[in-house]
């Protein structure tokens, strides 16, 4: 199948927007809670009901016109996923303005150019670290007025500022966009060059999150369904979340510190939860090691199978079998029920983005009992352009397109989009909006294909496709994927552009090493140790072995290189969803790859 469509579920006037969407909230819930907030570390979650989130939202835009802003003005906001942050989105809009996220590791050449390109006039940041960013950056924005700092009273300094604004000015800007006005603009993290300012209207927010509540409403919209968001909200992902709350009826939580994450999903008890499928590969690997550090990785490993045996079962006709049935009862006795307690115990449905799951992680944690929805998306989608439903499902694949959103593949195997999700262009970016976008249709960079029912599967990224010196096209995704679930493993970027032979790039996981040498009875050691050991090396060949078998021996990884570091987002060489910068490692590292084609001895250098 070349192309395929779902129908828009519901329909929207064109002069409404997301304000609107919060007032449809605060009038049918007006005293129930919205949002529950822990402003300390170790303290109780404060909620926060309907009425009380709109009269902050009000306040604070009132402090914000006070503070200069104008209709259609660019505000930015820096910081942790936290209470403020979406109270000042929500605030941001009421006051008619417009949000420009940056992510709080950003540095100060990255704020300069967000700064610069999209004219922020008045800059919230979190704290005065990151204040001390925006003021290394500022001599070359003209057009920033102020900095502002959450922690150093940002929002009562706003709601005092706005104390003699009236009410009806906030109603009147309430109502100037929309569906078509400008409601972000999210500079996109890219793998290479200076990011690109994605304009995303209130009707991407709007008609996406409203057709997704109906086509997702036993996981999103249930009775007591709530959520805690601990990406970045300056990614899309989150925000898309973050705004989906108010039309499904839910209720979110903020995690703003992965430190405290397990504490928080226990305290907050989220019913469905959002990530990447590195997470899920953490807590998969974590829990494998503690049990075999507590000699009970045997049984570990008995329940894992039989998590995914009895996942595979479901979807074959006839069921699991009587065996299968009372098999997968002694293992959730045993293991899985425990794998449930730390996500909180009620959460029983997750979204996945950002990259490929896989199909064995995929019908483990629906074993465990956490229904993975895998989906797929871009910014530029407004995150999600395709996802797996409840009662329409696919492990392996990122599923059916959204409500209201076509996708089509491309003569040469390229992923296009049309519809409700695909942003209106790039911000003073015509020669990018127009090589992206035609006719409606934007070119994804991302490769993949649709089965018979519109299930679409990806097979890569069109700029990454290796073309090895005998002429073979080689996806890295394939392999990059299934090396990473290995415990030792922390990244991978295979490489052999118009080489011999297929290589990779292998970083060791330092958080992952401890519990990995535990289990086999091994004495500790650093990274540096571990790259030399050789039953350290030994499995990483086992693993290398693992994934080659996903290919064809062309295409299969011949020679790998431990590299001394990690690729972490503190050293640049991650994006803010954990994508590899590859054009960034293959410049830094290019002495490394070199080294894997100085000879054609197969294995460890």
């Amino acid at each position: 199948m070349d192309e395929f469509r779902s129908p828009l579920l519901v329909e929207v006037d064109a002069s409404r927007n997301l304000n609107d969407l919060l007032a449809e909230r605060v009038n049918t819930d007006l005293d129930a809670v919205l949002v529950e907030h822990k402003p300390e570390p170790d303290g109780p979650w404060i909620p926060i009901t309907a009425r009380e989130l709109d009269a902050d939202v009000v306040a604070v835009a009132k402090g914000l016109v006070a503070r200069g802003v104008q209709p259609g003005d660019q505000v930015g906001i820096m910081s942790r996923t936290r209470y403020e942050w979406s109270l000042l989105d929500w605030a941001i809009w009421a006051a008619g303005a417009v949000t420009v996220p940056l992510y709080e590791t950003s540095s100060a050449e990255q704020v300069e150019w967000i700064l610069t390109d999209s004219d922020v006039s008045l800059l919230v940041v979190e704290s005065p670290a990151h204040a001390a960013v925006a003021a290394e950056a500022r001599p070359q924005t003209p057009h920033l007025r102020e900095v502002l700092v959450i922690d150093d009273g940002a929002i009562e300094t706003l709601v005092a500022a706005g104390a003699d604004v009236p009410d009806d000015e906030i109603e009147r800007r309430r109502h100037l966009a929309g569906l078509a006005s400008t409601a972000t603009i999210i500079y996109t993290s890219g793998t290479t060059g200076r990011p690109k300012g994605v304009e995303l209207t209130h009707g991407n927010f709007y008609e996406l999150t409203v057709n997704t509540v109906e086509g997702l409403k036993v996981v999103v919209s249930d009775p007591g369904s709530r959520t805690l968001l601990f990406m970045p909200l300056a990614h899309v992902f989150a925000r898309f979340i973050h705004v989906l709350c108010i039309p499904a009826g839910a209720v979110l939580g903020h995690s703003p510190d992965t430190r405290t994450l397990l504490q928080d999903l226990a305290d907050f008890r989220p019913t469905f939860i959002l990530t990447v499928p590195r997470v899920f590969e953490k807590v998969y690997n974590g829990a494998e090691q503690k049990a075999a550090a507590g000699g009970k990785g045997a049984i570990f490993q008995r329940a894992a199978k039989t998590s995914i045996v009895y996942s595979r079962a479901l979807d074959d006709p006839r069921g699991p079998s009587l065996w299968l049935r009372l098999q997968y009862k002694v293992a959730d006795v045993l293991v899985l029920s425990k794998l449930r307690a730390l996500l909180g115990g009620n959460a029983k449905w997750a979204i996945s983005g950002g990259a490929p799951l896989g199909e064995r992680l995929g019908h483990f944690y629906r074993g465990v009992g956490l229904h993975v929805l895998e989906g797929y998306g871009l910014t530029e989608t407004t995150a999600p352009a395709t996802v797996n439903r409840p009662s329409q499902t696919k492990i392996g694949s990122v599923g059916l397109p959204m409500p209201g959103t076509a996708v089509r593949i491309a003569a040469d195997g390229e992923i296009e989009i049309k519809g409700i999700p695909v942003f209106r262009g790039y911000h003073a970016n015509e020669a990018a909006t127009a090589e992206s976008l035609e006719d409606g249709w934007f070119r994804t960079g991302d490769l993949g294909s649709l089965d018979e029912d519109g299930f679409l599967s990806i097979t890569g990224r069109k700029k990454e496709i290796i073309v090895t010196a005998g002429g073979k096209n080689v996806a890295p995704a394939v392999l990059e994927d299934r090396l990473r679930g290995h415990p030792l493993i922390s990244q991978v970027v295979v490489v052999g552009d118009q080489r011999p032979f297929i290589g990779a790039l292998v970083t060791l996981d330092a958080e992952g090493l401890p519990g990995w040498l535990g289990a086999h009875g091994k004495p500790e050691m650093t990274v540096a140790e571990a790259v030399k050991d050789a039953d350290v090396l030994q499995s990483l060949d086992k693993a290398v072995a693992r994934a080659n078998k996903a290919v064809s021996r062309a295409e299969s990884i011949r020679k790998y290189r431990i590299l001394d570091a990690d690729l972490t987002l503190a050293n640049g060489y991650l994006t803010p969803k954990l994508s590899v910068k590859r054009h960034e490692v293959l410049k830094d590292f290019a002495a490394d790859v070199e080294a894997l084609y100085e000879d054609t001895r197969p294995g460890q250098d």
